[in-house]
């Protein structure tokens, strides 16, 4: 363990904490922003860090000075999606000497069995080493047949977070032992305070859908509801915002056209300013994921919003909204129902305000600063294990002559 954890007046410490991420940080994705929100989150307690992740942004356009990007990043396809990861020759050597360099009280790895960047920091890590499990999917035989490979990581946590209780069945079944079930945090604020975007109020109601294009994400039926819905005579318009290429683009655009359809909107990206305002513009956010997920963040930023939800009845969305209480849940792939779910909402108003104000009730359980203070929590269990000595961070100022956060964790070994 390292010297950089300075005692407070209050008994508490300042820990030195890496940040460690399988995927493109400079791509959207779920992974990432969690790692970026904690990432904020325990700064703003005092603590120090540096977040360890693959980027494929040019140096310096990446909106964040602690960032140590490792390796050059490949797609792979994995779970109905596709991985942006690191498999470069030389990333050994470079973990290496990040973890020599910085000294970490704790390094946080988020998939820790997604190679190849976790596996080789959980090899060079001396420090209290925690992992979160954030993925769920029915297709288990990576476990099965990487079982003993993987064991040998799974044996270098000191302590274990999944994000959902469906995404703790799905790797405890192969790697039994204690997990802490902490959910996804949302910043709440942000969600609850922005204004719509003017150009979308414009007396037509709108059905939002947040996410990529991915096949398992559902969109397919979303359109084929929304194209049902708007042959019955309702008035809606569609609009989509994700991280989503011209390709996927273009194939969805000829379907819109071969429905013939009308008001599907292709938004492109949201940034982070923008994104909560096309959650304020939405009268209803709509979720017809098919499976694989093992939460539903998209849920939790609507719920923080205060928006009605229609969504996939699938393990994990069954986690994070009650039917009939924050939203509706219909069948997977089952563009009927999601058409009558959705009529059912734009149709009523106050069905629609009753919905978003349990949902808001309920993201404050997501909101950043108790989510953080539970993954301490989780720190402070895995530096009693490895070292046998409780702990506990606090909130601190800077570390004395240091101008910055990330001055104070010395230079990022590149």
């Amino acid at each position: 363990m390292g010297d950089f954890s300075f005692d407070l007046e209050d008994g508490m410490r300042r820990l030195r904490i890496a940040l460690v991420s399988p995927y493109d940080y400079a791509y959207p994705g779920g992974v990432s922003e969690h790692v970026s929100q904690l990432d904020r989150s325990l700064r703003d307690l005092g603590h120090a860090t540096l977040v360890i992740a693959p980027s494929s942004a040019l140096p310096g356009t990446v909106p964040s000075s602690h960032l140590v990007p490792t390796g050059r990043v490949v797609c792979v396809p994995t779970n109905g999606s596709v991985a942006r990861i690191t498999l470069s020759l030389g990333l050994s050597r470079q973990v290496k000497r990040i973890m020599r360099e910085n000294q970490f009280d704790v390094v946080h790895v988020h998939e820790p069995f997604m190679p190849l960047l976790p596996f080789l920091v959980l090899r060079h890590s001396d420090a209290a080493n925690v992992g979160t499990f954030h993925a769920y999917s029915g297709n288990e035989r990576g476990y099965q047949h990487g079982r003993w490979l993987l064991s040998r990581f799974s044996d270098r946590l000191h302590a274990r977070i999944a994000v959902s209780e469906t995404a703790r069945s799905f790797v405890a079944r192969h790697f039994p032992g204690e997990y802490a079930v902490i959910p996804n945090g949302v910043d709440v604020q942000r969600f609850q305070s922005a204004a719509p975007l003017p150009g979308l109020v414009d007396g037509t109601p709108n059905v939002l859908f947040v996410g990529r294009l991915d096949e398992r994400k559902g969109f397919r039926y979303l359109l084929r509801a929304f194209a049902l819905l708007r042959r019955s005579g309702v008035i809606a318009r569609l609009i989509v915002v994700g991280a989503y290429g011209p390709a996927q683009q273009q194939r969805y655009e000829s379907l819109v056209a071969a429905l013939d359809v009308p008001d599907v909107v292709f938004a492109g990206y949201a940034s982070p300013d923008q994104l909560p305002r096309y959650y304020q513009s939405a009268e209803v956010v709509c979720a017809p994921s098919l499976g694989g997920e093992s939460f539903g963040v998209v849920l939790a930023e609507a719920m923080a919003a205060g928006k009605s939800i229609v969504a996939s009845r699938i393990a994990g969305y069954r986690e994070v909204v009650d039917h009939g209480v924050e939203g509706l849940l219909v069948p997977p792939s089952d563009s009927l129902a999601l058409s009558d779910a959705l009529r059912r909402v734009l149709a009523d108003r106050e069905l629609r305000l009753e919905l978003g104000r349990r949902g808001r009730q309920k993201a404050a359980r997501f909101a950043w600063p108790l989510v953080a203070e539970r993954i301490l929590d989780c720190y402070n269990t895995a530096m009693i294990a490895a070292t046998g000595v409780p702990d506990r961070g606090a909130a601190a100022p800077p570390l004395e002559g240091s101008r910055s956060a990330q001055e104070s964790l010395g230079p990022p070994v590149l």
